[in-house]
């Protein structure tokens, strides 16, 4: 028996399919419309105004508050080396000293001629006292008396002549002796005993430098100097307690901080062209010569207090590629895109210049997954005080 073909069949098969494949992909979007309505929980950070105190990070170096090249001041061999390498010296202290013998000579060759011009002066003024009382009496010319009267005058002042010169020579002699001319620290010494030394020669014997207090150099941008000056003119930011005095801190190259606090000196009038920045120098006291000239150090700047500021974690800001700021605010139960715009980085906190108000809650976990409008359960309200003792 011949078996019957149906036409319909092969379309009432499709027919089938389509619809059971129709059921499953609705199921499947139930499903995940399901899970993105699932509510999430999340801590949040309420933000609270807050007055905080700003602080500029620079590099810098240390140099000494004083320093001295010593050099000789007359030619000469070098007899002795007076002081130990690395030693503290006092002013006028005697570092070097020079062989005397040539410049004793010159004294005593102008003690001579101090007295040789001294004995020529009394005798011109025998010669000038006989010619007046003879001129009284008419005895010699007035010209006699005048030439009487210059001879006088012109031993008179070879005698000063003479007197300037020893006096040089004494200098010189004294000169053969070295000396501290600041107090400090003297560093390794460029010369021998023996050694042939000139007066003022472009190479030093040593140099001294004092070490406490010691200057501070630092380097700041011209740019961020301008910016600190427009947010003092606007009112954004109150000036550090006393105007005259800024407080400057210290860490150190192994990361330790300096104990004893600085003070900001001066700002340095010109701006570097090959930089853009502008010399800054505070003054740290060094009691225990911690602080080395050349030490690289990183140094903190009271720049002053932002009154009112929000604060929110780094944590909860998204950026965008173009590097645009955004939180997600929880309002009404669910997370609401907020757009913001960041300032200065506290600590582990961002500064909101705009975008956040006080009291609002800022999700804080689940952020990269976050979506507008997805329902939060919020878990935790963190602060400012509370948010460092919780687990990032």
């Amino acid at each position: 028996m011949q078996a019957r073909i149906f036409p319909h069949h092969g379309t009432l098969v499709l027919l089938t399919l389509f619809l059971a494949l129709s059921c499953i992909l609705t199921a499947c979007n139930d499903g995940k419309s399901t899970r993105e309505q699932r509510v999430r929980d999340s801590a949040v950070f309420k933000i609270e105004a807050r007055d905080i105190p700003l602080t500029a990070e620079l590099s810098g170096r240390v140099s000494a508050f004083r320093k001295a090249e010593v050099r000789p001041q007359v030619s000469g061999i070098l007899q002795e080396q007076l002081f130990t390498e690395g030693s503290l010296v006092k002013a006028g202290q005697s570092l070097y000293k020079i062989d005397p013998d040539t410049y004793d000579a010159e004294v005593e060759s102008a003690k001579a001629a101090v007295a040789s011009a001294d004995a020529t002066l009394h005798a011109a003024k025998l010669r000038l006292d006989r010619r007046i009382a003879l001129l009284r009496s008419q005895a010699v010319s007035q010209q006699a008396y005048e030439d009487a009267r210059a001879e006088y005058l012109q031993a008179k002042a070879n005698l000063e002549v003479a007197k300037a010169s020893l006096k040089t020579a004494e200098i010189h002699l004294r000169y053969t002796d070295v000396l501290a001319p600041i107090t400090g620290r003297i560093g390794k010494s460029n010369v021998t005993q023996g050694a042939l030394v000139t007066a003022n020669q472009a190479d030093e014997l040593a140099v001294i430098q004092q070490l406490d207090p010691v200057y501070v150099d630092m380097t700041q941008s011209s740019f961020a100097l301008l910016v600190l000056r427009d947010r003092y003119a606007a009112g954004n930011l109150v000036r550090p307690g006393d105007d005259t005095s800024t407080e400057v801190t210290l860490t150190l190259e192994n990361g330790r901080t300096y104990p004893l606090k600085g003070e900001l000196k001066f700002a340095d009038i010109t701006v570097d062209e090959s930089t853009g920045s502008v010399l800054l120098r505070s003054v740290f006291k060094n009691p225990d010569f911690v602080l080395l000239p050349g030490m690289y150090v990183k140094a903190s700047i009271s720049q002053g207090v932002k009154m009112g500021a929000l604060l929110v974690p780094q944590r909860a800001v998204r950026r965008d590629p173009k590097g645009n700021a955004s939180v997600f605010v929880l309002a009404n139960g669910k997370a609401e895109f907020r757009p913001i715009v960041g300032g200065d980085m506290v600590g582990r906190f961002l500064m909101v210049n705009e975008g956040l108000k006080e009291g609002e809650l800022v999700l804080l976990e689940g952020i990269q997954n976050m979506r507008p409008g997805m329902p939060v359960n919020q878990t935790n309200v963190l602060t400012v005080d509370t948010y460092g003792k919780s687990r990032d």
